[in-house]
């Protein structure tokens, strides 16, 4: 089945077409979060929480063939809002809550890697990840970041340019 068709079946009411569609997408949608987030923790929430409101929001979905953008949007606001909650944390919070803990990026990414990354501007930084981990089109990341298909192209290179150069 398409997954169009899936969308279509999820728009009715059909819990298992939904459930499919998330099997396309949860690594995805996590591989995205976690590099966003930069701790799984967070990851994991900001997914719960885009999955669910995708689930209760579907059937205002007015093109099927946006799918992807779709809950890749609500991922990334999803993600806006942990941003804002960590930096609130880390204003309010004691150093010694932290003491002893490993790295936020704990995650499966070289030290060299994600220091290329944090080079990047937020708005670069958020194309790299949404093309090269989350595999969107540049259509699609326009559709999520409010820039156009080329500008999204144009930083798209730029960016991957930048890292490359961090990483020789």
């Amino acid at each position: 089945m398409s997954e169009k068709e899936l969308v279509l079946k999820a728009q009715k009411g059909d819990v298992d077409a939904f459930c499919a569609l998330y099997s396309v997408y949860k690594n995805k949608l996590y591989n995205y979060a976690v590099y966003k987030l930069g701790n799984r923790e967070d990851a994991e929430d900001a997914v719960q929480n885009c999955v669910l409101s995708a689930f209760e929001q579907i059937s205002k979905l007015k093109k099927a063939d946006a799918f992807s953008s779709w809950i890749f949007r609500i991922l990334y606001c999803s993600c806006a809002g942990y941003v804002k909650d960590q930096i609130q944390k880390r204003k309010t919070d004691d150093i010694d809550n932290y003491i002893g803990l490993s790295s936020p990026n704990e995650f499966v990414i070289s030290h060299e890697l994600n220091e290329a990354l944090n080079k990047l501007s937020d708005d670069d930084k958020n194309i790299v990840l949404l093309s090269v981990v989350a595999g969107l089109k540049s259509k699609e990341i326009a559709q999520i970041t409010g820039f156009s298909s080329v500008n999204v192209r144009q930083k798209l290179s730029r960016s991957l340019a930048k890292m490359k150069k961090e990483l020789v």
